[in-house]
């Protein structure tokens, strides 16, 4: 299957650059996202809230580890690569990239952050995520896009496009 899996940090712009990249390589686009919501019935942040926080993994561990597509450009959601199935899984159809955008960068960009539906466990802060999950977006990525401050989504969607899908 030649898939293209986005994976960063909420506020890396996954969505976003992913809808355009689908456009350009003339694949399909999917938000896993989307998918949870939909399966939930609720919207993410609402499973966070009424569910709980391993509630949430759990069902976002399913939906990434039996999603099935081919030629679809696919945005998952920022804790997905806390899932080592789920991960391995996504791998197996396709490359992986890694938006990697600046930490001041996100929080930037993150401004509805008790709303969006951004995995947290109790105590922890952006920059306490950022931290933990960065290694892990390493990791699993097959190839690193960079992005920097005033950097357009066109830009990443560009840097992408030289790459070979």
């Amino acid at each position: 299957m030649s898939n293209v899996i986005l994976i960063g940090m909420p506020g890396s712009g996954k969505s976003t650059v992913g809808v355009l990249l689908a456009k350009a390589l003339g694949y399909l686009f999917t938000d896993v996202d989307l998918l949870i919501s939909r399966r939930a019935g609720k919207p993410l942040q609402k499973i966070l809230d009424e569910d709980g926080l391993e509630p949430f993994l759990a069902l976002e561990e399913q939906v990434g580890s039996t999603l099935e597509a081919d030629h679809t450009v696919i945005a998952t959601g920022g804790s997905m690569v806390l899932s080592e199935k789920a991960m391995q899984h996504l791998k197996a159809m396709g490359r992986v990239v890694y938006i990697d955008v600046p930490f001041e960068e996100i929080e930037r960009r993150v401004t509805n952050i008790k709303t969006r539906g951004i995995v947290f466990h109790p105590n922890e802060t952006l920059a306490d995520v950022y931290r933990d999950r960065r290694p892990l977006y390493e990791r699993y990525a097959d190839m690193t896009v960079r992005t920097e401050a005033g950097d357009t989504i066109e830009d990443t969607v560009d840097r992408l496009l030289g790459f070979e899908f």
